[in-house]
């Protein structure tokens, strides 16, 4: 009677824990159905901070690119760099532009005079002078050499009583060349220009370094984009799955199939897929930031507020390309190098200077003046007892008789010396000599040890570029492999010979192995654009040419 008794309250129990477990299912199937309807219906809520997901921006990466050479401050800032360099170039030829002098005074002298035959009067000579000089001065350009050129022309009224011209128009030409022959032969401003020159290709060298290096980051955010919506896309596709398998339960529970404990086990599911779906929108929008950062000029971009769709398709070829033929293009094409080079012709120029700096002073002068005269007679240039002018006709007239008298080289001055300078011990020189060949020790290390890093850079990429190849076929056949037990599982648990517990599990599984796969096509790609970074081909590759 008591077992009896024991056995019916055992039933009722087990029958009222159903009909609560069923009610809770329901419940909870209800609520989710609830949410789901706007889901279903719109799909997973996919609204992004500051983005318009309605507003779509379909970009290849030809076109990314394209954006980020014209609109990246970065390469911008490079740009601007370049121009800087050019006008340091100007500005160094400017060391050799002629310089323009000109003079023009009048003056009045009144010089005190007690001889007699100075010409005085009550002891004062008066002297008026008009000058006017013009001249030009500068480097050759050419072992150092200077050269100037000076005329000179001026009109002089003097109160002396002995002059035998008044007024006077005395005019020259003063011609001058210094040739230097040991120290100065290689002038700072020659050195500054050739410095100057080089500083224009290490900022066109900096400038495809930079380049190359947005271009990389463009085409590696580029891909990254692409794994996210992908990513998204394989979560997305799952929690879709998972709320069929939910309806699925439903169904077997209303006909007692299966207990109402399989409804809930289907929500769990649903919740964490769903955590998976916005945690892969997160990373959607981190990626499209991180390329919308490198492509656009500034945050007023239109762009900001739509999302972008990668249109190219993620199927690349990979090339093939041996180990030999891949260093020979990077250490011909990676602007480090180039850099280095540009650095030791620097350094270069550095020694030359100040080597010749150490050297003695020996400069080879040569000029060359000539004189004109002509005035006005006064009483004094004729002689009172003969009549006859103390002074030769040709210097009788104006200022167009000096210029000729000038001109005719009447009256020349030639002068051809050394000049020497020999500076005692000279250690600054010395000092920056040296300083210039420990340097130039220390670029030849440099590049030793860039060329090494090259090396490895190559290799490794050669490396990486193999591997993510061969994660791609294992990951895609593991993928296969995964919906195929899904797919069985699947049938199974209709049949009643497996459990939901089961079915989810085979589903986390290809979840997983989707996602590799997305993320194995996503390492092949940046492992094709590092590649190409590393043999220097980055540019060339994408059919960029900088300017």
């Amino acid at each position: 009677m008591t077992g009896t008794v024991l056995k019916e309250k055992m039933s009722n129990t087990l029958i009222y824990m159903k009909k609560i477990l069923l009610s809770i299912g329901l419940i909870g199937a209800m609520c989710l159905m609830v949410q789901g309807q706007t889901r279903t219906e719109g799909g997973p809520d996919l609204s992004r901070v500051g983005v318009d997901v309605t507003e779509q921006v379909s970009i290849s990466l030809k076109d990314a690119i394209g954006k980020a050479i014209e609109n990246n401050n970065d390469i911008d800032s490079e740009r601007l760099g370049r121009r800087i360099a050019d006008f340091s170039l100007k500005g160094a030829r400017g060391g050799f532009d002629p310089m323009l002098l000109s003079d023009s005074f009048y003056e009045s002298r009144s010089i005190p005079t007690a001889s007699i035959i100075g010409g005085a009067r009550n002891g004062l000579v008066t002297v008026e002078t008009l000058n006017s000089n013009i001249g030009i001065s500068g480097l050759t350009g050419l072992f150092g050499g200077r050269y100037s050129a000076l005329f000179n022309s001026a009109r002089t009224d003097t109160s002396n009583q002995n002059a035998t011209l008044n007024p006077q128009f005395p005019t020259s030409v003063a011609l001058s060349y210094t040739q230097p022959l040991l120290a100065g032969r290689f002038d700072s401003a020659t050195r500054n220009l050739r410095i100057a020159k080089k500083n224009v290709e290490l900022s066109d060298s900096e400038f495809k370094l930079k380049a190359v290096d947005v271009v990389s980051q463009v085409e590696q955010a580029y891909w990254d984009l692409v794994f996210s919506l992908r990513n998204l896309q394989v979560q997305i596709d799952a929690l879709k799955q998972a709320r069929l398998q939910l309806e699925s339960n439903q169904r077997l529970v209303e006909k007692g199939v299966i207990a109402p404990i399989e409804i809930i086990a289907a929500n769990a599911q649903i919740s964490n897929l769903e955590q998976n779906v916005f945690s892969a929108q997160t990373g959607v929008t981190a990626s499209e930031n991180r390329l919308k950062s490198l492509i656009l000029s500034d945050r007023g971009d239109s762009m900001w507020s739509k999302a972008i769709v990668p249109a190219d398709a993620v199927d690349l070829e990979i090339p093939r390309i041996p180990l030999n033929e891949a260093l020979r293009l990077a250490f011909e094409n990676r602007q480090e190098l180039v850099q280095l080079v540009v650095a030791g012709d620097i350094n270069k120029i550095n020694e030359d200077y100040f080597r010749n700096q150490t050297r003695p002073r020996i400069d080879l002068t040569g000029s060359y003046t000539g004189s004109g005269l002509a005035g006005s007679t006064t009483p004094q240039s004729i002689n009172p007892s003969t009549g006859e002018l103390r002074i030769p006709e040709n210097l009788i007239g104006g200022y167009r008789t000096s210029l000729g008298n000038l001109f005719g080289n009447d009256y020349p001055t030639y002068r051809v010396g050394l000049t020497i300078s020999i500076p005692f011990r000279n250690r600054q020189a010395g000092a920056d000599l040296g300083r210039t060949l420990v340097e130039a020790d220390i670029l030849r290390n440099t590049q030793e040890q860039l060329e090494q890093a090259i090396e490895a850079d190559v290799r490794n990429s050669l490396q990486n570029l193999l591997s993510a190849e061969a994660r791609l076929k294992a990951a895609t056949a593991s993928r296969v492999s995964a919906e195929q037990l899904y797919e069985s599982e699947q049938r199974q648990f209709r049949a009643g010979t497996t459990t939901v517990y089961l079915v989810f599990q085979r589903q986390n599984d290809l979840v997983l192995a989707r996602g590799r796969e997305v993320q194995a096509q996503t390492d092949l790609n940046k492992a094709i654009s590092n590649l190409r970074r590393a043999i220097g081909t980055t540019l060339t590759s994408n059919g960029i040419e900088v300017k």
